[in-house]
């Protein structure tokens, strides 16, 4: 997959008031102005130190909240954040500026961000995958809003990612349930992703095998409890004779 995390600064240069050349980078500036305090941020996340950059595009946010740098700087913020392995904070920080400019050049970019710092919250197959349904969310709304965007072609790829590990967690249980001899729970999740994951063939082929074998023994069990139960009824009414 190309470099779908492009350097934010050089998009924001050409996005930018013209002639406005915030993210250059050159001496280090005095912090203090809507301009310096940007070149700081973006500064420090050349050098990778982002927890610098954290600070500067947080001060610039908070102190000129009307500065037409600030737009940038929150998205800039959400992308520190995010190098800085802090995604619950990109999150909020992106969606801040979805929020805020609903218009401005950037939504495309951020919430195809937005989407990624939810996806990357994962950790394990074996967890409730609702960070995956909520990066759903924003892929979507890339496509759906922006389909001509270059973050359309990424979306496309993360929704079929995403897609895979919230599959993957529903056959997990449904494992569970199946080797813990629980088929009927197991033959409904078996069901559930074949009916819903028909896009991803290699995953809904093994449901579907195992949702008929769950089926299968949930029916043989169901009919030796059925018998048990018969045969304790004319058991107790042989003893009450």
């Amino acid at each position: 997959m190309k470099n779908v995390l492009k350097n934010i600064f050089i998009l924001c240069a050409a996005l930018c008031i013209s002639g406005c050349a915030f993210f250059q980078s050159g001496p280090r500036p005095l912090e203090d102005s809507p301009w310096e305090l940007a070149q700081a941020g973006s500064s420090a996340m050349e050098e990778e130190r982002y927890r610098a950059a954290i600070r500067y595009f947080s001060d610039l946010r908070d102190r000129y909240p009307f500065s037409p740098h600030t737009p940038v700087a929150e998205v800039a913020l959400g992308d520190a954040y995010f190098k800085a392995g802090n995604y619950t904070a990109a999150v909020n920080s992106y969606r801040e500026f979805l929020e805020l400019n609903p218009r401005h050049e950037l939504v495309p970019y951020s919430l195809f961000r937005t989407g990624l710092a939810y996806y990357s919250k994962f950790k394990t197959v074996d967890r409730p995958q609702t960070h995956m349904v909520d990066a759903l969310e924003f892929f979507y709304r890339v496509i759906e809003s922006h389909p001509e965007s270059e973050y359309a072609e990424h979306s496309r790829y993360y929704i079929v990612q995403s897609r895979t590990k919230i599959a993957e967690h529903e056959l997990y249980v449904a494992d569970f349930y199946w080797r813990t001899k629980r088929y009927g729970p197991a033959w409904q999740r078996f069901r559930y992703v074949v009916d819903n994951f028909q896009d991803l063939p290699e995953i809904a082929e093994y449901a579907e095998e195992r949702s008929q074998v769950s089926y299968y023994r949930f029916q043989i069990d169901q009919s030796r409890q059925k018998r048990d139960e018969d045969q304790g009824s004319w058991r107790d009414w042989f003893q009450w004779l």
